[in-house]
């Protein structure tokens, strides 16, 4: 395979996110990533995230390294030491810019194929040592810089007098979850000067003069046990009582409900089981899930009682088909639309609602049949406005990469969002034809933010992913102002509504809805994760692929997964906000969470779906099945037109 179109795509991506430094780019260049991990991970070399290497350590994402190379500021003629070597990814990087490297690795394995990937690659200005890196390497101090690749309490006074006058010195510094990333230059024989380089999150320094290594057998019969005590066990989700929850729910205005995949029926089924109660016994009176708004509305108009039955929406239905066309959600849908029956006209009704922007044909045509019927001056300024994107609208994938590569000029979109704004606040349409308005005006945003999506995506950054969560937000948000006293309860995979600020999503700078909501709402969010150990679960190998029943491995040995499992409980919910300070402070040191979204490759498990998190921030409440079953896919099929979605997994 050939990986140089990768690797540079992998540096474009790298100057994007502010990466400046000719050498450092240079050096990402030439390095070959793809050597320094395991064949059946080469797939992902050049992908912005870390990758597993052995020892439960990883590989390094590439941002990080260049970042810390760039920040290092390394000469030609630099003597380096770095702490950590790891695959040797970041020692090689170092190696290309300055005369000599000296790396210390603490785990023996990790040590010897380092060693043994540098000296093929032919490295010969690269020393490489077993030991504790947090005592540095005084035989060959002094150094020009040191870079030190995990977290400490506090930089060890070792490593700074190993510093050479005007050397510098880079490490994350904090607690074992997270640090600043910390630079010291060294002025005099008795003066350091220290600034801050902003929020990280690195692996624990572990050593005399770091972290003691702490082990999961060390924790875990302890942890069991107090999961099990503090844990709520239920027989089945009809069984589940739910007074405790209701309470621990409170005045909250949103409920936001995880799943730990987009095809597993225990998580459909609970979320449904618990909307019921929020709807009947607190008042809540909309439902917003992860799909398209114009999928969405067909099913509201449903449930509305405005259509006779779900036809339309199956026809309408992209990949992946399974995650909303399936009996879980056609059961929950069947007993919304029989509550709101027995409502009066907008006395209460509850709707249903799509958050997500990858409908951009619908949208677009939406918008302009909305304008047509009221304002068909104002259309035809939206048509030339839209006309931008009208080759484009099957494939709008092809449209993001037609500007990146600057074939095709930047449309706009959002001009038509703000026209809608304005003929609203001189006319009464807006409050004539409410619902019609909130329509035109979900869909103009869409389009805006699809196009945007689009444009960015190709880049890799966070960019991507943060402007379609502040999009569904943005659209929660809408929901809520339209109507007062609103409640909402939001269907989402869990990445998108636990608290990225408590997992690695933070440091690659990313956000989610579920953040955003705790930044807007405070307390008045109760957020829910779900999780299992093993089983079934509906998903496709490949984007646009078929959908398969596959075997969900047995949780890694490392997670909470494996920590629920071993509680010997088979169905809980364990309280988190109201948890015991102990079992909190137990649950907030990272360890591995499974995320399987419609794409799931065992066969890459632990690089495809896993990151860390820190459990006790995350969310409030977290339900777990240990074994659990497939999502019931619809059997009809109808014509499902090109999909319009971007391949991600979540």
């Amino acid at each position: 395979m050939n990986f140089e179109p990768a690797r540079e795509a992998m540096v474009e991506k790298l100057c994007q996110r502010g990466v400046s430094d000719p050498a450092v780019l240079a050096a990402c260049r030439k390095v070959p990533r793809e050597k320094f991990i395991d064949a059946n991970l080469r797939e992902f070399a050049y992908g912005d995230h870390p990758l597993p290497i052995g020892e439960d350590q990883t590989i390094t994402q590439p941002y990080i390294v260049a970042l810390m190379t760039q920040a290092i500021e390394l000469k030609a003629d630099d003597r380096v030491l770095e702490v950590g070597t790891g695959s040797g990814y970041a020692a090689a990087v170092m190696a290309e810019i300055a005369a000599q490297v000296f790396t210390i690795e603490r785990y023996a394995s990790l040590a010897q194929v380092a060693q043994q990937r540098l000296k093929k690659l032919g490295y010969t200005n690269i020393r490489l040592r077993h030991g504790d890196g947090t005592l540095g390497w005084p035989e060959e101090a002094p150094f020009d810089a040191i870079v030190v690749a995990a977290g400490g309490p506090s930089v060890p006074q070792e490593m700074m007098q190993q510093l050479k006058i005007g050397g510098r010195l880079l490490m994350p510094v904090g607690g074992v979850r997270d640090q600043e990333l910390i630079r010291i230059e060294r002025t005099d024989s008795h003066t350091f000067e220290q600034k801050n380089l902003g929020r990280v999150r690195c692996v624990p320094l572990v050593g005399e003069r770091g972290w003691a290594e702490i082990t999961p057998a060390d924790q875990g019969a302890a942890l069991t046990a107090l999961i099990r005590q503090e844990a709520e066990e239920f027989t089945s989700i009809d069984q589940f009582q739910p007074d405790r929850w209701l309470k621990r729910v409170g005045d909250a205005r949103v409920v936001l409900l995880g799943e730990a995949s987009h095809g597993t029926a225990e998580f459909y089924r609970m979320r449904a089981r618990l909307t019921r109660e929020l709807i009947e016994r607190k008042g809540f009176t909309l439902v917003a899930v992860e799909a398209d708004w114009p999928d969405a509305r067909l099913v509201d108009n449903y449930v509305q009682g405005h259509s006779s039955n779900l036809t339309e929406w199956a026809q309408h239905s992209r990949f992946p088909q399974w995650m909303w066309r399936n009996r879980e959600v056609v059961e929950f849908v069947d007993w919304l639309r029989q509550h709101n029956q027995h409502l009066q006209s907008g006395n209460g009704k509850v709707g249903f609602y799509g958050l997500d922007l990858y409908s951009l044909q619908a949208s677009i045509s939406s918008v302009l049949e909305w304008l047509d019927d009221r304002f068909p001056e104002a259309a035809q300024v939206a048509r030339h406005r839209y006309a931008c994107l009208t080759p484009w609208q099957s494939d709008p994938a092809a449209y993001g990469h037609a500007v990146l590569t600057k074939a095709y000029r930047k449309c706009e979109p959002a001009v038509v969002e703000r026209l809608l704004v304005q003929l609203a606040q001189r006319s009464t349409h807006r409050f004539n034809g409410k619902k019609a308005y909130l329509d035109a005006l979900v869909n103009s945003r869409v389009v805006s933010n699809a196009e945007h999506y689009y444009r960015v995506m190709y880049y890799g950054s966070a960019e991507s992913w943060n402007l379609r969560d502040q999009h569904m937000f943005d659209v929660l948000q809408t929901l809520l102002g339209d109507t007062p006293g609103a409640k909402a309860v939001v269907w989402e995979h869990n990445s998108h509504l636990g608290d990225a600020r408590a997992t690695e999503m933070s440091i690659r700078g990313e956000r989610n809805l579920g953040q955003l909501a705790r930044q807007a709402w405070s307390n008045k969010v109760y957020s829910v994760g779900f999780g299992t150990h093993s089983g079934k679960v509906a998903a496709a190998t490949r984007w646009g692929g078929e959908m398969e029943i596959k075997t969900v491995r047995p949780s890694h040995e490392r997670s909470f997964e494996r920590l629920f499992h071993e509680t010997g409980m088979k169905r809980f919910s364990l309280p988190l906000r109201q948890a015991s300070t102990e079992l909190r402070e137990q649950l907030s040191h990272p360890r591995l969470q499974r995320a399987i979204g419609v794409i799931y490759r065992p066969e890459t498990e632990l690089a495809s779906h896993y990151f860390h998190a820190d459990l006790s921030r995350q969310f409030d409440e977290y339900i777990w099945f240990d074994e659990t079953t497939p999502v019931g896919p619809l059997s009809n099929r109808h014509d499902l037109g090109p999909p319009e979605t971007y391949p991600f997994g979540l």
